[in-house]
C-alpha cells in the first residue's frame, strides 16, 4: 500500500511516496519497509527506539516531536490517534461498512454487549462482538487480552468481521481504548454509558480524567443511551449534543424501570418505554441487571428494532459467563461467581443477593496487584454494607505481595463488626467458604468472574478456573 493511500492527509511529511509493507509500534515486528509508529508508554518510548528502527529496515517512523531523523521522521501532534488513523486506511475501513454499537462504563458492558448481541442475532444479523471474556465472529470464539485490542490489532479484527459477512458490531469500549485512541476513525451508530465508579485511577489519576476519557464515546456516535441514576450519567447527558435517551429507574427517564420483582431464578418488572410499558420476565437475576436488560431494550428500540423482536430473547437470556453466574453444587446452599472487582460492583451484587438469601450472605474477593490501591479499603466497606461474613483472599497479586495487598483491604474493615476470615491462598478461601456454608446460604466468588487464570509475579499466568475450584472443593466436603 502506498505511504500518501495510508496517511490519507492526517499528516504531513516530506517523504515521496513509496510502496509501505506494514506499520506497527512493536519494536520486535519492525521489517524492511514498514511504519514504525513511535508511542511514549508507562515504562518505554518509541521515540527512543526511532533512530534503531530505520536501521533495522523501517521506510519511516511516526514521531510526537522532532527527533533528528529528516524526512524519514512523519511529526505528528498525537502518535496514538494518528496510528489508528492509519491502520483503518490499512485495512480498507471496515469501521464505515459495518454497524458499530459501542457500550462504556466501569460496569454492566460485558453483559449490555452481550445481550445486544443475541438479540441482533435472533432477528437474523450476523454480528461481531469485542469484548472482555472474548471476541466473537458470529458463532466463532476469538481469544481477547484486551476489552479493547491495540490499534492494528483492533482493524485487523474488523476487517476479518467484515470479510465474515458481519453487518453489526457489538464492543465493550474501554476507557484505555478511548484515551489511547486505538479504535482509529471509529464511528457508532448507537453507544451506551452504564455508570462510572471509581477504577483504573492508577492511569487516569483522577475520577475527572476516568470520566473524560469516556466521554470521548460521545463524540463519536448518533445516539446515546445513558444511565441518569448514575450522577456521571446525568451530567454527560446534559453535555453532550447528539440525539440522547435515558435510561434507569427515576421517573425522569425516557426508559424506565417499575414493578421490580426478583427471586433467585429471576426477575421481573414493566420497562417503561417512553410511556409504552413492556413487560419483561427474565431469567437474569439482580437489579444491576434491570438496568442492563433496560439499557439492551433502549438501544435495540433505537436502531429500528421491534419489542416483539426484542423481547424473546431478553426473557430467555439466562446470563453471561462470570457475570452472577450460578455454580452448581449439587447441595442445599448457593455459589455464584461474578466479575465484581470495584466497590460499586461489589456493592451491587451483594445488594441484589441479599434480596433472595434465605441464610448468610457469605463473600470472598481480594484485590488486584500493580492496580489502583486506593479502592482495596473502599472494597471492604462496599462488601461489609451487606455480606454476613466476609473471606479476604488474594486476587490476581501480579508484582505485589498477597499479604500487603490483604493488610489494605483489611483496614476498610476498621470498626465493622461483620465477622471476617483471612486466607491468602485463593483456592484454600474457596474451599473453606464451602467448608463453612449451611443450608440457605450463599456465597459470592467477587473478582475472577469469567477469568480462568491467576497472573502472579512477572506476568505469570497459571490456571485458575473457579468454577473447577468448587467443583473440587465440593469432592473434599
Amino acid at each position: 500500500m502506498r505511504l500518501y493511500d495510508i496517511i490519507e492527509g492526517n499528516a504531513m511529511t516530506a517523504l515521496s511516496d513509496t510502496e509501505i509493507t506494514g506499520i506497527t509500534d512493536n519494536t520486535k515486528k519492525v521489517t524492511e519497509g514498514c511504519i514504525f509508529v513511535c508511542v511514549k508508554g508507562g515504562s518505554f518510548d518509541g521515540h527512543d527506539a526511532a533512530a534503531e528502527m530505520l536501521g533495522k529496515g523501517a521506510a519511516c517512523v511516526v514521531c510526537e516531536r522532532d527527533i533528528g531523523l529528516g524526512d524519514r521522521q512523519i511529526i505528528t501532534d498525537n502518535s496514538r490517534r494518528l496510528y489508528g488513523q492509519m491502520c483503518a486506511a490499512w485495512f480498507g475501513h471496515p469501521e464505515r461498512k459495518m454497524t458499530l454499537i459501542g457500550v462504556t462504563g466501569t460496569n454492566g458492558k460485558t453483559t449490555v454487549s452481550s445481550v445486544i448481541k443475541k438479540v441482533l442475532t435472533a432477528n437474523g444479523c450476523k454480528v461481531g462482538l469485542v469484548g472482555t471474556i472474548q471476541n466473537e465472529i458470529g458463532d466463532e470464539p476469538i481469544h481477547t487480552g484486551n476489552t479493547t485490542p491495540m490499534h492494528f490489532e483492533f482493524m485487523e479484527l474488523l476487517d476479518r468481521m467484515c470479510k465474515a459477512g458481519c453487518t453489526h458490531v457489538v464492543m465493550e469500549v474501554s476507557s484505555f481504548g478511548l484515551v489511547q485512541h486505538r479504535i482509529g476513525p471509529s464511528h457508532f451508530a448507537a453507544a451506551v454509558f452504564t455508570n462510572l465508579t471509581q477504577d483504573h485511577l492508577d492511569y487516569h489519576k483522577t475520577m475527572e480524567e476516568y470520566y473524560k476519557a469516556k466521554r470521548m464515546l460521545f463524540d463519536m456516535c448518533d445516539i446515546a443511551v445513558i444511565n441518569t441514576d448514575d450522577d456521571y450519567g446525568k451530567r454527560l447527558l446534559g453535555e453532550i449534543g447528539c440525539e440522547k435517551y435515558s435510561y434507569g429507574m427515576n421517573v425522569e427517564a425516557d426508559f424506565r424501570a417499575e414493578n421490580i420483582r426478583m427471586t433467585s431464578t429471576g426477575t421481573s418488572f414493566t420497562l417503561s418505554a417512553e410511556g409504552t410499558p413492556l413487560g419483561i420476565n427474565t431469567r437474569m437475576t439482580g437489579g444491576f441487571n434491570v438496568a442492563n436488560l433496560t439499557a439492551v431494550t433502549a438501544v435495540c428500540l433505537k436502531l429500528g428494532f421491534t419489542a416483539e423482536q426484542i423481547l424473546p430473547t431478553v426473557n430467555e437470556c439466562a446470563g453471561v459467563k462470570g457475570r452472577c453466574e450460578v455454580i452448581p453444587t449439587g447441595r442445599d446452599f448457593t455459589v455464584i461467581c461474578d466479575y465484581a472487582h470495584t466497590p460499586d460492583a461489589v456493592e451491587n451484587i451483594l445488594r441484589s443477593v441479599k434480596e433472595y438469601t434465605d441464610g448468610r450472605l457469605i463473600c470472598l474477593f481480594g484485590c488486584g496487584g500493580n492496580r489502583d490501591a486506593a479502592k482495596r479499603p473502599k472494597m471492604a466497606a462496599a462488601a461489609a454494607k451487606y455480606a454476613d461474613m466476609l473471606i479476604v483472599t488474594s486476587d490476581n497479586p501480579r508484582d505485589e505481595q498477597p499479604e500487603a495487598i490483604i493488610d489494605q483491604i483489611m483496614t476498610g474493615l476498621v470498626g465493622s463488626e461483620v465477622p471476617c476470615d483471612r486466607v491468602n491462598d485463593r483456592r484454600e478461601a474457596i474451599y473453606h467458604a464451602l467448608r463453612i456454608a449451611r443450608k440457605g446460604d450463599i456465597i459470592v466468588l467477587a473478582g475472577k468472574g469469567h477469568e480462568d487464570y491467576q497472573i502472579l509475579a512477572h506476568g505469570e499466568h497459571i490456571h485458575f478456573d473457579e468454577r473447577e475450584v468448587v467443583a473440587e472443593g465440593l469432592k473434599l466436603l
